[in-house]
């Protein structure tokens, strides 16, 4: 494919179609109020993005509990109190003619004491001195994903995309290394995934057929089987539970090194599931059109910007301008990413990742 096949809309199987096939991955900027409410840098950021050209903005990852926080200014969708900001985004997107949705999230047993999370482990042994949930604490939870999706209905975003990636507590559960519960949550692949599966069919439920449900996915670290991974994502689409799916890894181009897929890409496997109308996209190391559009070719119906889009807002203008379009070499200048409208909170958070702002800068 070309890039521009990049440019041609995607239909989902709820809700309206996308316009292009660029998606803004769920970006951590840490610049929220210390409640979870909109801040005025937020409300900027997603201005900006708005009229960046991305068919499908999803906001950073948003609390469903106040306990569920793990970093300090988490973006929060766990009151009505954070309504008022929530619309004022939401609305942001719809006019510059995106769809958006809100990332749901709940830290597990990663939660942050130290900004006022709640350790919720799904297993006795992974957190020292704190005890596995109750079964009845793990309803509560999912109930709380359920809410929050529809206070993100009520605010105006198309749909919320679900995340289960990278040890937090979705994926938590679905890891037999994390996981050694007894209850119906715990031990067979269909019990382990049970939470994810009542989370989303719930939120299905209590939102309609017009709401856009996205599943972020990893496979990596926190004792999560490609296998495993590859099976309950195959249920998911082959009943259709979601409108797309996330697939967060660190390099889209990563290959397996051992066991049943060695050889192959990680993104192979995935791509190679029928996924009757459900979409399927990739973040992971995309810094050019011809990337983007490689991608397409690999099986892809969508790509996700994360690292790319902070380099760059526009990202999808830019390529549409110039096909070989290539982002910035890291480390970029701090003074750099304020010219671009990072603020000084998003700039603080993104020196925590190595070889992204230059020292000293």
């Amino acid at each position: 494919m070309s890039v521009s096949d990049l440019f041609k809309p995607l239909t989902l199987l709820h809700g309206p179609a996308m316009r292009n096939r660029f998606m803004l991955a769920p970006l951590t900027s840490q610049q929220s109020e210390f409640d979870g409410t909109a801040s005025e840098f937020d409300q900027l950021w997603y201005e900006q993005l708005a009229e960046s050209g991305y068919a499908l903005i999803q906001t950073s990852a948003a609390t469903v509990e106040a306990g569920a926080i793990a970093f300090e200014r988490q973006f929060g969708i766990h009151s009505d109190d954070h309504l008022p900001g929530l619309t004022k985004i939401a609305t942001a997107i719809r006019q510059g003619g995106g769809l958006s949705a809100v990332q749901l999230h709940h830290g597990g047993h990663r939660a942050k004491p130290a900004v006022g999370g709640i350790p919720a482990p799904a297993s006795d042994n992974t957190v020292p001195g704190v005890r596995a949930i109750t079964t009845r604490e793990v309803e509560r939870i999912r109930d709380s994903f359920i809410a929050a999706a529809k206070r993100a209905q009520r605010a105006g975003f198309n749909g919320v995309s679900v995340h289960g990636a990278f040890g937090w507590i979705l994926s938590e559960f679905l890891s037999p290394h994390l996981n050694d519960r007894t209850d119906k949550y715990g031990g067979s692949l269909e019990n382990r995934a049970r939470f994810t599966i009542e989370v989303i069919e719930g939120i299905r439920k209590a939102c309609g057929p017009d709401f856009q449900i996205g599943w972020r996915l990893s496979i990596e670290r926190y004792g999560l089987r490609l296998e495993e991974m590859r099976d309950i994502t195959a249920e998911i689409f082959d009943k259709e539970l979601i409108d797309y799916l996330d697939l967060a890894l660190w390099d889209s181009a990563q290959v397996v090194r051992e066991g049943t897929f060695q050889g192959k890409t990680m993104l192979s496997i995935f791509t190679g599931l029928p996924r009757k109308g459900v979409r399927l996209g990739v973040a992971g190391k995309i810094y050019s059109g011809r990337r983007a559009a490689e991608l397409l070719d690999e099986g892809c119906d969508f790509v996700l910007i994360a690292r790319a889009g902070i380099l760059q807002r526009d990202f999808p203008m830019q390529v549409k301008a110039n096909p070989m379009y290539q982002s910035p070499e890291m480390p970029v200048t701090a003074d750099y990413l304020r010219r671009g409208g990072l603020s000084e909170r998003f700039i603080t958070t993104m020196r925590g990742w190595q070889t992204f702002v230059k020292p000293g800068s």
